[in-house]
């Protein structure tokens, strides 16, 4: 039977990938990377490189990057709290997530947003792992009514307590990382066993221009040691802290995330790595970072072509809107960027339910998105033939009577060829209105509460819900933090 095509997108040709490529390489010899880490520093001199510790300057041989490419797992199996369900984070796999580290949280029923607590980070796990077409979860928002000094891991507390499926996550302080690793060997019964079958991918994100903070570089150690993927996330703006053109961002872009990857390569040869980011557009009217911008999208997929040209896993910041509600805006930058985003491969893609220039998350959008993101997968699924035997076979004996409402073939194929949305409005304009109007932002409202009413938290055994309070608890003590928050019940 011939087969279907698989629709694909690349936006570089392979003279230009070349010669950013070549650019990346000599920026690294020539002008090197700042590594304010002293660890760090002291890899690269043991590794040979060129090292000034007065300036914190490191200049990167190409001979050491190629060779720590060539450590790099090529893909990284992902698994679930359970151990049991596994996810391919490679070639041209895709999985979304919520985007991650939002300091805020929109109000449906007031449409302003305010700063989240407890209970609203509870929900989002709850209803992430709900939604099936998020792979995986993220620690999304950061809680206002814990102190800053915990707040890293007790996000990924609450993650794991009430979310099932896979989780993106990064530490706010270098002592953040050892307790976080505990709650993670804890879930799956060891550090070897956390080694074997991932749980959690922590981001890491250099300071544009051309700099690895102490917390960044301490991260990308401690997680190579301890065999937790690391999502490198570059973060340069066009004509503010990366250069003005796309091209010239993307080579700031290669040479950050390269630079990264071989410290987490000096670290631990083989140790898991994505090649991700956050890079943007630069609006100078309003001095923001718009993430729907096209401008942005083409800089994320094209450093995602990038990354696939090295042989890495990739990520990127997409299916996420500037929008402040659910509004129109929204969606059509939510939209483009999630198909943008499949059609490239993008192995990772955080961004459902962002608002805001990745501060805010909105439950709402969340479930809009999850419909999104189920386009975007139907897609890339194709056109594929069904059968030997496309149509010919259904108009024998056609005649002005033929009715394809009544036929087996379509009772058999309707819903493997069709998406039937949830929240997407598709009735008529009558039975619309006789059912109150609702906009989208209203049907998704509806689908949050009745998802949460009908599916209770799904908790993990009994001893491992007492081994992350106790690890909780004890953080919280090291750090001054005398109670914890209660937990919905």
């Amino acid at each position: 039977m011939i087969s279907g095509l698989r629709p694909k997108l690349e936006l570089l040709s392979p003279a230009l990938m070349d010669q950013i490529l070549e650019e990346a390489f000599l920026i690294l010899e020539r002008n090197g990377v700042f590594f304010e880490n002293a660890e760090a520093r002291t890899l690269f001199r043991e590794a040979g490189q060129n090292v000034d510790n007065d300036t914190q300057r490191v200049r990167l041989s190409r001979g050491l990057v190629e060779r720590s490419l060539a450590t790099t797992p090529a893909s990284i199996n992902m698994y679930d709290r359970s151990g049991e369900k596994s996810y391919r984070v490679g070639g041209d796999e895709v999985h979304f997530d919520p985007g991650s580290s939002g300091t805020r949280i929109l109000e449906h029923t007031t449409r302003r947003e305010r700063r989240p607590e407890t209970a609203d980070l509870v929900k989002i796990a709850r209803l992430t792992d709900v939604l099936a077409h998020l792979d995986f979860q993220s620690t999304s928002l950061v809680s206002a009514d814990v102190p800053g000094e915990i707040a890293d891991d007790y996000r990924l507390y609450l993650a794991l307590l009430f979310g099932a499926k896979p989780v993106v996550t990064g530490t706010f302080r270098t002592a953040g990382f050892r307790p976080m690793c505990e709650m993670l060997c804890a879930v799956r019964g060891g550090a070897a066993a956390l080694k074997a079958k991932p749980l959690a991918i922590f981001d890491a994100c250099p300071s544009p221009p051309l700099r690895w903070s102490l917390l960044t570089s301490q991260s990308l150690i401690d997680c190579a040691r301890a065999g937790i993927p690391s999502e490198l996330i570059s973060m340069g703006m066009t004509g503010a802290t990366s250069p003005a053109t796309i091209a010239g961002t993307l080579v700031q872009h290669i040479v950050e995330n390269l630079a990264g990857l071989t410290l987490a390569q000096l670290a631990s040869p083989g140790a898991p790595v994505i090649f991700g980011g956050s890079p943007s557009s630069f609006d100078m009217r309003q001095g923001t970072t718009p993430m729907g911008a096209m401008e942005t999208m083409m800089i994320d997929c094209a450093y995602a072509q990038l990354g696939k040209r090295l042989g890495l896993p990739t990520h990127a910041y997409m299916a996420l809107s500037d929008a402040k509600t659910n509004d129109a805006q929204a969606g059509f930058e939510t939209g483009i960027g999630a198909v943008l985003a499949a059609l490239v491969g993008i192995n990772v893609v955080s961004g459902p339910g962002m608002l805001d220039y990745e501060s805010t998350i909105s439950l709402e959008k969340m479930v809009i998105d999850d419909e999104v993101c189920a386009l975007a997968y139907r897609l890339i699924d194709g056109i594929v033939p069904r059968e030997e035997i496309l149509a010919a076979h259904l108009f024998e004996g056609f005649g002005p009577e033929t009715n394809f409402l009544s036929m087996p073939h379509t009772r058999k194929w309707y819903r493997a060829e069709h998406l039937v949305p949830i929240v997407a409005d598709r009735d008529p304009y009558d039975t619309w209105e006789s059912r109150g109007a609702a906009s989208i932002a209203d049907r998704a409202a509806g689908r949050v509460k009745d998802l949460l009413d009908k599916n209770p938290p799904n908790l993990p055994k009994s001893d491992i819900v007492s081994d992350l309070r106790r690890i909780m608890e004890a953080d919280a003590r090291e750090n001054g933090v005398s109670f914890l928050p209660s937990l919905p019940g």
